[in-house]
């Protein structure tokens, strides 16, 4: 009989284990404002979808204050091919017009109400807004090195009120990232920088992207050259090193910014793993790559 309980003993060691070196985490973190970007294949893959909104059921009910911003550009062009419309791109940013802007608002209302849905299913309070609720998010029109491409918006301000009343009344605000100009017409607007943006009006403890990525690696070839934390001038000497390329080149650049005003950490994560939130917010290493201030700033691992 002790010979059948030694491995059933070990099993329930290791999940104290993990629960032990998640709890000075959970100290540091306790009513904290915290937003998830929330992007790539995680929000296209059902049981994707279902870990990332455990993950946040988890963070909320140990004390933290989630507010999720997510994208859906590619949910956008399959309905754009699918009504016919052509899809344009200038420095790889789409050229909105007005009716490819009715489209995107459309698709990103729908995909924000399935999430509050399936938040609510397990028993989160979350509500979900536009960034023209509220006039959470204002913006200009974007040029794209000078060139018109529509009904694309620079944020300018960032109003917190409404997401201010949505967290301290218990409730997880969900954001689509459509913003208004001053005349009050709809702009689409990049979900990392509108992320980075309420992250940094939020003064947030912790800003995590979702990515198809592991992280930020040294050597991108090199996949044991993953970095699991970055200070900013590490970050700075990195991006000039010349190893930073494609979509990393402007997420790096949007966390820098996030930090220096006044974001405590940003995360870069594998939407593609399950519970990556958690893995990366509760253990020693984590799994992706943290940005942080300073050296000062590093995780401290309490034993």
């Amino acid at each position: 009989m002790a010979e059948t309980m030694e491995p059933m003993m070990a099993q329930w060691l290791e999940k104290a284990n993990v629960l032990i070196e998640a709890l000075p985490y959970i100290r540091r973190f306790h009513g904290k404002t915290i937003v998830v970007k929330y992007g790539g294949s995680a929000m296209v893959d059902h049981e994707l979808k279902k870990s990332v909104i455990r993950d946040v059921a988890l963070l909320k009910l140990v004390g933290f204050r989630p507010i999720i911003v997510h994208g859906g550009g590619k949910e956008i062009t399959r309905w754009i091919n699918k009504i016919g419309l052509e899809t344009n791109f200038v420095n790889g940013l789409r050229v909105t017009d007005k009716e490819t802007m009715e489209v995107a608002e459309m698709v990103l209302n729908k995909i924000n109400k399935g999430l509050v849905s399936m938040m609510e299913k397990v028993g989160l309070k979350a509500v979900g807004v536009s960034g023209k609720d509220g006039s959470i998010l204002r913006v200009d029109k974007k040029l794209a090195g000078g060139k018109d491409i529509g009904f694309v918006g620079e944020i300018k301000e960032v109003n917190t009120a409404l997401l201010d009343t949505l967290l301290d009344n218990d409730f997880i605000p969900v954001i689509c990232p459509i913003g208004s100009d001053d005349a009050y017409h709809s702009f689409n607007i990049n979900a990392d920088d509108a992320a980075c943006a309420i992250a940094t009006a939020e003064k947030a403890a912790k800003l995590a992207f979702l990515t198809d990525i592991e992280g930020v690696y040294r050597d991108p070839k090199d996949k044991s050259s993953l970095i699991s934390e970055l200070t900013i001038p590490e970050a700075k000497e990195f991006l000039k090193s010349g190893n930073v390329g494609g979509g990393m080149l402007p997420k790096l650049q949007n966390c820098i910014q996030a930090i220096e005003s006044g974001v405590s950490r940003v995360h870069i994560l594998d939407g593609r793993i399950e519970h990556c939130l958690l893995l990366e917010f509760f253990t020693n290493k984590g799994i992706g790559t943290a940005i942080i201030g300073d050296e000062e700033e590093r995780y401290y691992h309490e034993q």
